[in-house]
């Protein structure tokens, strides 16, 4: 095994890569491929400062420390995201290609089999698998949900620089099988149980559905509720001396309600085992409304 050595790591793995086919899978990954490509060449990052690593669904790079991690960090915000529309806008439904990415710091070594081991590379592994990342991807409009590690946001995004804008990230602890991890997760927090922010904990539900027409695993909007109108069902007052009421009651304010073959005519108040007031019309006969 080789000296542990320095390097800033870079994980994109593909939102629900093993619900498709082996078709659209082989689409994906030279989609995967391209867009990582694109990214480290706007960073200005190319072939001789990275090593890859393929894990099917996801890409790792480690990439030399030399490099600059703020033109990287302002490629995966700004040039991934128009690279994600871009295909996505031609591609089908079925084809449609969401990212989690991870960027983090530390030393990692290589053994005889070419394999990476670093306990930094497994913190950022397990970033990657988090369930709050993977819920802040479902509920978010845009195809793409960045985590750095403590260590990349302590030394590079606090401070600010152009095009990465600190304020955009938020304290979160995810949960893995090594303990507690801290992370900062760019843009909003999701909402629900499962994950932890810095301010309050459980946060990283999932909608209930996903979005006709939307690309991705994304929540359906909650259904409105309906809307109050003069005809509504309502429930049954108390029967005569207290004894049940036989049922639910329609109160009806102006208008002609028909039953069958009949109608009321007149204002209707309560009709339940009660009074009728006016000409109630069943069929071809008219009864006149008595009162009791």
């Amino acid at each position: 095994m080789t000296d542990p050595v320095s390097r800033t790591i870079l994980l994109l793995d593909i939102e629900r890569f093993s619900d498709r086919d082996d078709v659209e899978q082989a689409y994906l990954r030279r989609m995967l491929y391209d867009v990582t490509d694109r990214a480290l060449e706007t960073a200005g990052i190319d072939e001789t400062l990275r090593m890859r690593a393929d894990r099917g669904d996801s890409v790792m790079e480690l990439i030399d420390a030399n490099a600059p991690v703020t033109a990287l960090l302002r490629a995966l915000l700004t040039a991934v995201p128009e690279q994600l529309r871009a295909v996505n806008r031609m591609a089908s439904r079925s084809a449609q290609i969401r990212l989690r990415g991870v960027v983090a710091g530390g030393y990692v070594a290589v053994d005889r089999h070419d394999g990476w081991v670093g306990s930094d590379l497994n913190h950022a592994c397990r970033l990657l698998d988090a369930a709050l990342l993977r819920a802040a991807l479902r509920e978010r409009a845009d195809d793409f949900a960045l985590c750095v590690s403590d260590a990349v946001y302590t030394g590079v995004v606090r401070h600010d620089h152009p095009g990465v804008p600190a304020a955009d990230f938020h304290r979160v602890t995810v949960d893995s099988k090594n303990g507690p991890l801290t992370a900062w997760l760019h843009g909003p927090v999701p909402e629900g149980p499962g994950t932890r922010s810095g301010d309050s904990q459980d946060h990283g539900g999932r909608g209930a559905g996903e979005t006709p027409g939307g690309s991705g695993d994304r929540p359906a909007p909650a259904a409105s509720a309906p809307e109050a109108g003069p005809h509504q069902n309502r429930p049954a007052p108390a029967g005569h001396r207290g004894a049940p009421a036989p049922g639910p009651v329609l109160d009806i304010s102006g208008g002609t309600v028909s039953f069958g073959g009949g109608y009321v005519a007149g204002d209707q108040h309560g009709v339940s085992g009660g009074q009728v007031t006016g000409d109630v019309v069943m069929g071809g006969k008219t009864e006149r409304g008595e009162r009791p």
